[in-house]
Parts: C-alpha cells; sequence; structure tokens
C-alpha cells in the first residue's frame, strides 16, 4: 500500500541531489540557479508529488507576512524576553513569528534556518552569537532576505545587528558608584569566554582610569551562575581584601547571591552587636535585562537594557530593512538606564 505520508522539501532536495536552500530558491524564483540545477528540483517535484506549502506562494509573490526567530534556549530568560519583544512589535504590523530553537550550542542552527527558508519568511533574526555568521549571511543574500543578529554582545561579522550597550552600562554603574564616593571596586560574576562580560570589564576599566582610579585584577572574580557560588566568592573576596567598598556583579543571579553572602557574612560592631557587611560598608550593582516593574526586590543598583527593547528594535530594523533592500547593514545598540534601589 502506498505511503500517505506528506512530501517535504527535504524529500525534494534529496531526490534532486541538491540542498534545501537550493530547493527553497528554486521555489521561490530568486537567486542564481543553473538551469540544469533548477530543471533537476522540478523534475523532483514532479516525480513525488510535491505540493508548495502557502508560504512559499507567498515567497514567490515577495511577502509572507511572517519572520522567523532562530533562539538557542527559548527557556534563557534574555531570549525568551527578547522573542516576546519581537513578537509583539511584529503583531502590530500585522506579521506574524515563525519560532525555532537551535539547542543549547547552536547545532541545529543550519537545520532551522533551511525550515525558516522553506516555509517562506520575509526576514530572520537570530538570537545569540555563533562562527557560521558569515555563512548565514551569505546565504540570506542569496535569498535576498534580510537577517538581523540580536544578541547580548557585539556579533564579530560585519552584519546587522542589534545588542545593549554593554560598555554604556557599565559606565553608568561605575560612575553612580564613584558618585556615591566609592573608590574600591569589585567585579563578580560571569565566564572569561564570554563577549558580554569582555565588553562589561572593558566599560567598567576605561571607567576607573577615566576618574583616575586602580584597578585591581585580583578583584575581578569569575563564577558558576549561581547563587552558592556568588555567595561563597564574595565571602572569600571581602576576608582577604576588607577595604573593598562596592562590587558591581555581571548579572542578577550573581547580584542575589552577593547579597545574600554579604548578609551571611556579618562582622561584630563596636557596640558587640551584629550588623551585615552590606549594611555597614558594601554597596551592590549589577546588570539586568529585564524591565524596571521585573527587577528583583533586592538592594542592588541596577543599569538595565530590557531584552524586550532588544526584540522590538530588531523587528523594527527587519522590516525596515525589508521595506529598503539598499540599506547597509550596521550595528545598532540599546542603551541601559539606570534603576536605583529605594530602600
Amino acid at each position: 500500500m502506498a505511503s500517505s505520508r506528506r512530501i517535504t522539501i527535504n524529500d525534494v532536495a534529496e531526490a534532486a541531489g541538491v540542498s534545501v536552500s537550493t530547493v527553497s530558491l528554486v521555489l521561490s524564483g530568486k537567486g542564481r540557479i543553473s538551469s540544469a540545477t533548477g530543471q533537476r528540483v522540478n523534475d523532483a517535484v514532479a516525480r513525488l508529488g510535491f505540493v508548495r506549502n502557502h508560504q512559499a506562494a507567498a515567497l514567490r509573490g515577495g511577502q509572507s507576512g511572517a519572520i522567523g526567530l532562530i533562539v538557542r534556549d527559548l527557556s534563557h530568560p534574555f531570549y525568551a524576553d527578547l522573542a516576546a519583544g519581537l513578537s509583539e512589535a511584529l503583531e502590530q504590523q500585522g506579521r506574524m513569528l515563525f519560532l525555532t530553537q537551535s539547542g543549547s550550542g547552536g547545532q541545529y542552527r543550519q537545520r532551522c534556518f533551511d525550515s525558516l527558508l522553506a516555509q517562506g519568511v520575509d526576514g530572520i533574526v537570530i538570537a545569540g552569537g555563533g562562527d557560521d555568521g558569515g555563512l548565514l549571511r551569505a546565504q540570506a543574500e542569496q535569498h535576498q532576505i534580510p537577517l538581523i543578529f540580536a544578541s547580548r554582545a557585539a556579533y564579530p561579522d560585519e552584519t546587522e545587528a542589534v545588542r545593549p550597550d554593554n560598555m554604556q552600562a557599565a559606565r553608568l554603574l561605575t560612575e553612580h558608584l564613584i558618585s556615591r564616593g566609592h573608590q574600591r571596586i569589585a567585579w563578580l560574576g560571569g565566564r572569561s569566554a564570554s563577549l558580554t562580560r569582555a565588553e562589561r570589564l572593558g566599560g567598567f576599566c576605561a571607567t576607573l582610569m577615566q576618574y583616575g582610579l586602580p584597578f585591581h585584577s585580583e578583584w575581578v572574580l569569575e563564577c558558576e551562575a549561581t547563587q552558592r557560588d556568588a555567595a561563597r566568592q564574595v565571602v572569600a573576596l571581602l576576608r582577604h581584601n576588607p577595604t573593598i567598598t562596592a562590587i558591581i556583579c555581571h548579572d542578577s543571579i550573581a547580584a542575589t547571591g552577593a547579597w545574600f553572602g554579604l548578609l551571611r557574612a556579618g562582622r561584630y560592631s563596636g557596640e558587640g552587636g551584629m550588623e551585615s557587611y552590606f549594611d555597614s560598608q558594601i554597596a551592590l550593582a549589577a546588570f539586568a535585562g529585564v524591565p524596571e516593574a521585573a527587577l528583583d526586590d533586592i538592594p542592588v543598583t541596577w543599569a538595565t537594557a530590557p531584552a524586550r527593547d532588544i526584540g522590538r528594535s530588531a523587528a523594527a530594523h527587519i522590516l525596515q530593512w525589508g521595506n529598503d533592500r539598499a540599506k547597509t547593514p550596521g550595528c545598532h545598540t540599546v542603551p541601559a538606564r539606570l534603576v536605583l534601589h529605594q530602600g
């Protein structure tokens, strides 16, 4: 008995001996495809009985009304909020969002990219960095659709990108602490391989130098993305460097852990009572990617560039680029703003 399984674009690509991307180009009538390759694809379409879907048909007309998003892991708060902001902005313009996940290491990104092309999207947003940016950009150009990277740090390739202004955020926090009289400021959190951390540290160091303050490399600590490790690191840091008066934390996890660590690392006052490091000595500041209303209710000064704003910005730029194909790709930053603890 014949199989009733629906024939997919992947089946066509396999039968024609070409990539899914090439099949999509032939179906859309775009790009530079040789007549021989086009004939092989069309023969495979006819032989397999492939039915071109609504999105592919819309692509041939130029607009499908859909934008694709590739995100590594939607459970990550930054990318979940980014997707929400992107979706909200697109819906306001009568567009819809096709969401795909490429895996925590981005291992399925090419497959997601090909799938979105096959659906006939008008553009693609990739949330997060990767080593394949140049390849994906070339494929997007071949298909004549805009491609934007929305990430937490600068993207190394010369391509359209939207990201927070990490150096500006670090300057905001550092200048605020200096204006409050702090001159011995430490850093907690993040990993050395993180581009986001590198940009923030760059802003931190540059601001210290601007104000003639020393930078102590031993006061810059990495930590695991857990409150427990942040608390442990803070206690050890202050035990060996009791003159530190402020700590800038890489993210909300490090900030919350540092706060708990300071509360636990109390010291005896001269009158014999117990008071915490936080109450008597240490100021905390941190970076956040959420709106002010969603910030943790702990005594921390925040520099926040909400991920939803980055998503909205990505939507605006990809729609603008779609309407102006001659637009030169560029990097767009979303500035942070300072949120002071009210307490």
